[in-house]
């Protein structure tokens, strides 16, 4: 366990990292984190898995919301919700249990906030998912 704990807390600062880094690399450029990150444009081998492990997210009145419409299960499920600011300010992080029906979690920005917003999911079997808004 403590492996998936510590992969966790390294995504967490992959995530922190991507948003400073502003964009995701191209697919095959030498600096690409293809293979690692996940994301609607560069799903990787997960090409079928996007609408399932992509987070969404929803802004309303400076509260971030992040589901992941993804079946929960012992075997399968999401592990992980973070949301990463523009800065790389991890602004929260939410860790779910296979028990759990619906993966959400809910956030608040800091007052007056504007800039990208960055929404990540890891999935114990389909690895690590990036979305990002704008504020």
């Amino acid at each position: 366990m403590n492996s998936r704990r510590e992969f966790i807390k390294g995504s967490v600062v992959a995530a922190s990292v991507l948003a400073l880094s502003r964009t995701l690399p191209a697919e095959g450029s030498e600096n690409s984190l293809s293979g690692i990150v996940y994301t609607k444009d560069n799903p990787g081998k997960w090409g079928k898995k996007v609408g399932s492990h992509l987070p969404s997210i929803t802004v309303e009145n400076g509260k971030v919301t992040l589901e992941t419409k993804h079946p929960m299960s012992e075997k399968h499920y999401i592990i992980r919700h973070t949301l990463v600011l523009e800065d790389g300010t991890v602004a929260g992080a939410k860790t779910f249990y296979p028990d759990i029906k619906k993966a959400v979690s809910s956030y608040e920005l800091p007052a007056g906030y504007k800039g990208k917003i960055y929404g990540t999911s890891f999935c114990n079997l389909h690895d690590f998912w990036l979305n990002e808004a704008t504020v």
